[in-house]
């Protein structure tokens, strides 16, 4: 028998059980720290190694602070797409997805000898403001369908509760305040029925221009204990945040656009590095307590290394590198990234896009909303889009005639993961942009995802000493040498404005003066004995050096409400 209810209780092997649980996303965490691995599904495997039992979330929406809540940037293709929905395009896009994952899912099933005992239905459905009455029986279907046998969930916050529901599925409720009443507010729901906290929320997510969210060790403590006493379940949601690295971190569109930093930390159970907190040491021994017994020792944790001063001292200017490396699309018209040519027709999914044109004398350049998220104008750097609207339109050459080239580099900075805006993620220019009243035609379009291929191009040629004065945007290009087996360490980019890390080709993420980060981790596996090879895209203005240092700094903190 697989995890199942009665009456108020879990039952695994038809004996009381109850879940003391922990979230981590294996897609933040680099694989060597989960031993390794020949897949992402190799996971579930390790697990089990472990003797974890493992409550699977597939989605196909999962949210997670994860650009578009971890859904495929290449639906946006389709000017009348649906996500979450059961619009055709969607479903069979998610049909695809689950053909694919759950023929390597459904062994590990606890009934099947593995460790899953639960599986998540879709992801606070019950939010969503544009609901398909269908579309989570849809879903539950599509898993039932291909073999899943295992107890099914949904997962909401408490607004959302009764919107999420799906007839067969065992709700749990998502929170960090324990409001009076809250978890009896389950039982209206649903009668008679164990109750689970599937995602206890032990910190925050940051956003870039924000503070650095912690949330009180001894609050959160006093709370999981308060959720215990009630006889409740309950998954620490983080255990281990781990690091958006590359373009992955997702953003918020409330009032305004904020996208997240490269740090996932949440303040959670471990450091986004998984070094042990206060919350863990408090957390073992309240468990301990509940199960009755003592915990086995935690594993040793690795020391983190300060490797010192990194000197970049070479530089090759962007526009020097595109003519050697890039085949620019020829386009009379702007082209969203989603939409451009490449990939095996899916589209550009992250990074940079870079759109030239020539234009005759000068005037106001006027964006009319279609910047997405960020376009720097030639040499000019400027918050110029949709979420800066005093900066919808500039002056360009005022008194100058003739022609030139104009140069705008635009940014995805990261696409909203919660909320009504999901089908309005498209990024790069989604319209025209107008010189005067004259809209701009005849584009090169140049694609900027930052991938492997691309950083090895130009490696070899090109490169100078950094100039005394520059502008961006440029790459440039330091060594660090390890005697040593190297070590986690982190990297401090002060003097530096805005731009990404790539570490022997790894993209460590974005960093950003604005804050609250100041520090990008690198995995000690990433790095190797003798020369490591760093390279840093900057957009605006560099400083010459970095520092490796072995203490992470995320920001100035605030406590969350």
């Amino acid at each position: 028998h697989g995890l199942q209810t009665e009456n108020s209780e879990f039952l695994l092997e038809g004996m009381p059980f109850r879940i003391l649980g922990g979230s981590m996303h294996y897609f933040r965490v680099p694989r060597e720290y989960w031993e390794d691995l020949c897949s992402d599904l190799a996971f579930l495997s390790l697990a089990a190694k472990n003797g974890l039992w493992v409550i699977l979330r597939p989605g196909p929406y999962i949210c997670s602070e994860w650009d578009l809540g971890g859904l495929p940037s290449w639906l946006l293709q389709d000017p009348e797409m649906k996500l979450r929905t059961t619009y055709k395009g969607f479903t069979e896009a998610v049909d695809a997805y689950f053909d694919r994952l759950m023929r390597v899912v459904v062994p590990f099933q606890y009934k099947k000898g593995g460790p899953i005992i639960a599986v998540q239905v879709e992801n606070e459905y019950g939010s969503f403001p544009k609901k398909d009455p269908n579309y989570m029986n849809y879903v539950k279907m599509a898993l039932l369908n291909r073999g899943i046998v295992e107890l099914l969930m949904t997962s909401d916050n408490k607004n959302g509760l009764s919107f999420g529901l799906v007839k067969g599925a065992l709700a749990t409720v998502n929170f960090q305040k324990l409001e009076p009443g809250l978890l009896k507010y389950l039982d209206t729901v649903q009668k008679d029925q164990p109750k689970m906290v599937m995602e206890y929320w032990t910190g925050w997510f940051d956003n870039w221009g924000g503070p650095h969210y912690v949330f009180d060790a001894d609050e959160m403590v006093n709370t999981v204990e308060s959720i215990l006493k009630t006889g409740a379940s309950i998954n620490l949601y983080m255990f281990h945040g781990g690091t958006n690295f590359g373009f992955m971190s997702g953003a918020l569109d409330a009032d305004e656009y904020k996208s997240d930093v490269t740090s996932y930390d949440y303040d959670a159970v471990l450091t986004e590095a998984g070094d042990y907190t206060s919350k863990f040491f408090k957390l073992r021994q309240l468990f301990s307590m509940v199960i009755g017994q003592p915990l086995p020792l935690p594993p040793m944790i690795e020391s983190k290394a300060s490797y010192g001063a990194i000197l970049l001292h070479q530089y090759i200017s962007l526009w020097d590198v595109l003519p050697a490396v890039l085949q620019p699309i020829k386009s009379e018209f702007p082209v969203n990234m989603e939409n451009l040519p490449l990939n095996d027709s899916i589209g550009q999914p992250y990074g940079y896009v870079l759109y030239e044109t020539v234009i005759f004398g000068g005037g106001h350049l006027h964006s009319r909303d279609h910047v997405r998220d960020r376009a720097q104008v030639g040499h000019r750097a400027h918050s110029w889009g949709k979420h800066h609207i005093s900066t919808l339109m500039f002056v360009l050459f005022p008194f100058q005639q003739g022609f030139r080239q104009l140069r705008l580099l635009v940014e995805n900075r990261g696409r909203v993961n919660y909320g009504p805006a999901l089908n309005e993620q498209r990024k790069g220019l989604i319209g025209d942009i107008f010189l005067n009243k004259t809209p701009l035609r005849n584009f090169k379009i140049y694609s900027l995802e930052m991938k492997p291929a691309f950083m090895k191009r130009f490696q070899a040629s090109g490169w100078s000493s950094v100039p005394d004065y520059f502008v961006g945007p440029a790459f440039f290009r330091g060594r660090l040498w390890i005697e040593q087996q190297p070590q986690d360490t982190f990297l401090k980019l002060q003097g530096w404005e805005k731009g990404v890390v790539f570490v022997n080709g790894q993209n460590l993420g974005r960093y950003w003066k604005i804050g609250p980060q100041e520090t990008l981790y690198l995995p000690g596996p990433w790095l190797r004995r003798g020369g490591n090879e760093i390279v840093i895209f900057e957009e605006r203005t560099a400083g010459r050096i970095i520092q490796s240092v072995d203490i992470p700094y995320l920001g100035r903190t605030q406590y969350v409400d």
